[in-house]
C-alpha cells in the first residue's frame, strides 16, 4: 500500500487478490494492483498479473467504480456491481474487450477503503481543478498582445493569431452593397 502525500503527484495504490470467474462453482485468483494518480484525476488504472511478461491493464473512470460499490453501473466495455458471494460483499467487475471478456471478484471492503483514499486525495467534484483547465483555456482564449498592436495600427493578423479571425465570410458586403 503506498500513498504519496504529493499534492500533483499523489499516488494512491493497493495490491489485492481478485478473482477470475469461470463459471459459477470456479475462480481462480489474479493477482492485482489499484493505482490512482492524481495528475489523471478522473480515472482508476488496475494491472492485472497474469503470470506473463507484461500485466493486463485496464483504465476507467474512477467515479464508475465509486458508484459500482453500491448499486449496478455501466455499460458497454466496463460494467460493476455489488453483491454477496458465500456471504462475503464482493464488487463484480465485468470487462470486455476485442481480445475477451472477464468476469472479475473484488473484495467490497479492500476496494472500498482504496476508494476512500483516492477521495480524500482528489475529493469528487474537484478533479477539473487538477488538470489546470480553466487556466489552459485562459492562455489560450487570451488574444495575444501582437495580434492587439497589429489590430489597433490597422495592420492584418499573421501567424498563430488567425485563429482568432472570422473563418465564415459575411453575405453582406463590408460597405453595405448587395
Amino acid at each position: 500500500m503506498q500513498n504519496t502525500e504529493n499534492t500533483e503527484n499523489t499516488v494512491v495504490e493497493r495490491e489485492l487478490e481478485l478473482r477470475l470467474v469461470l463459471s459459477p462453482e470456479r475462480s481462480v485468483p489474479v493477482p492485482a494492483r489499484l493505482t490512482y494518480r492524481a495528475d489523471d484525476p478522473f480515472a482508476v488504472h488496475i494491472a492485472f498479473h497474469i503470470g506473463s511478461d507484461h500485466p493486463v491493464n485496464w483504465t476507467f473512470a474512477r467515479e464508475l467504480l465509486v458508484e459500482g460499490v453500491f448499486r449496478p453501473c455501466g455499460h458497454g466495455d466496463v460494467r460493476i456491481w455489488p453483491t454477496k458471494v458465500d456471504g462475503r460483499s464482493v464488487v463484480l467487475m465485468a470487462l470486455s474487450s476485442p481480445d475477451g471478456d472477464a468476469l472479475l471478484e473484488a473484495p467490497s471492503a479492500q476496494v472500498s477503503a482504496w476508494l476512500e483514499r483516492t477521495l480524500r486525495a482528489v475529493p469528487p467534484g474537484t478533479e477539473a481543478d487538477r488538470l489546470g483547465l480553466d487556466d489552459g483555456l485562459a492562455r489560450l482564449l487570451t488574444p495575444s498582445p501582437k495580434l492587439s498592436t497589429s489590430l489597433e495600427q490597422g495592420g492584418t493578423p499573421i501567424g498563430d493569431d488567425l485563429w482568432l479571425r472570422d473563418p465564415w465570410p459575411s453575405d453582406e458586403s463590408q460597405d453595405g452593397e448587395l
